[in-house]
């Protein structure tokens, strides 16, 4: 499903709290700091107190719309609450108000919560202003195939076809074995239809039967996510109706697997067992050339799927005037090399 659930689109539009607030007795403020975020300021919480009680409460807040959700519902929490109360709330708290946040959007409560406590420091301490940094967790990703992995050696020692490119074949003999890997149903955990695997086994390296893909299915198996379908659409738009049929076919496997491993956490490259990133930005370009194109700016896949599908949808979640003033651009763009 969609990152954005109903319940965030609506905490991250309700600005009645959001701006500042004159003779504030506490101004707290947070900037993301390491290399995942940047080091822009990305929260701030003015506070007016009266007998140890949060009489009024403004945010501003500077970031995607999982943050803006995260500031409204923090800010509803903490008014007229006492300042231990107000203290008291934690991440769970505005999870729970917000009907949970995608595990790589966790620091996204992290960051209200940091900024909201900050100000309740510098009204305790008669300061006017506190500033802190707060670092998300490191969410880099190992790969999940490498070439000495068993299954990618034996599908990619396989005779290759005439007119098949080695890159074609490095990108499903990846796929194959995270799906192996998950169920013992490839298809299903790749969101393809009944009979790909065997026209993908045959097309791309000769093989006409499958049932030795047994001897690499493990013992456990953990559930995969269902496709994120409300992408599916969008996806299949991309793929090329002229040129070769064996490349359009492909294309309409990538497409549906890019919707079933975009609802996996984590980043999409992996999900797909990609041994880098730019192996998906190369395939995509191969294979689905006008999503490529879309995405001329380089921005991430699985938040760029995401952004097409919120702003087709209606809704534009991202609030900066541009890119680069986002405190979630290095999110969003990776960095160079």
């Amino acid at each position: 499903m969609s990152e954005y659930t109903e319940t965030i689109r609506r905490w991250a539009a309700d600005t009645r709290r959001a701006g500042t607030l004159a003779e504030a007795q506490g101004v707290g403020e947070v900037g993301l700091g390491g290399d995942e975020a940047g080091s822009r300021l990305a929260a701030r919480f003015f506070l007016r107190i009266q007998d140890d009680r949060i009489t009024d409460l403004r945010y501003q807040v500077f970031g995607c719309g999982f943050s803006m959700a995260a500031c409204a519902a923090a800010a509803e929490l903490a008014l007229l609450r006492s300042t231990t109360q107000a203290r008291d709330l934690g991440t769970d708290d505005i999870e729970t108000l917000l009907g949970g946040l995608p595990p790589e959007r966790g620091y996204c409560a992290e960051l209200a919560v940091a900024a909201l406590h900050a100000a309740l420091d510098a009204a305790r301490e008669h300061v006017g202003r506190v500033e802190k940094t707060l670092k998300p967790e490191d969410h880099q990703e190992e790969p999940r195939v490498d070439p000495d992995h068993p299954l990618y050696r034996s599908l990619m020692n396989r005779p290759c076809p005439p007119g098949i490119d080695a890159r074609d074949r490095h990108l499903f003999a990846c796929l194959l074995c995270v799906a192996v890997a998950e169920t013992r149903q490839p298809a299903a955990a790749l969101g393809l239809p009944d009979g790909a695997i065997a026209d993908l086994l045959q097309t791309l390296f000769a093989c006409k039967d499958f049932d030795w893909l047994a001897d690499h299915v493990p013992q456990a198996f953990q559930p995969a996510p269902r496709m994120a379908e409300e992408l599916l659409p969008f996806l299949l738009a991309q793929v090329p109706t002229e040129g070769d049929a064996v490349q359009r076919r492909l294309a309409g496997y990538l497409a549906r697997v890019i919707a079933a491993r975009a609802a996996h956490p984590g980043h999409l490259w992996v999900a797909m067992g990609l041994f880098e990133r730019p192996q998906l930005t190369a395939a995509i370009t191969r294979l689905l050339p006008s999503l490529a194109a879309a995405n001329h700016q380089g921005m991430r896949w699985k938040r760029f799927l995401y952004k097409q599908l919120c702003e087709q949808q209606g809704g534009r979640l991202c609030k900066a005037p541009a890119c680069g003033l986002c405190s979630d651009y290095a999110l969003c763009f990776p960095s160079p090399g």
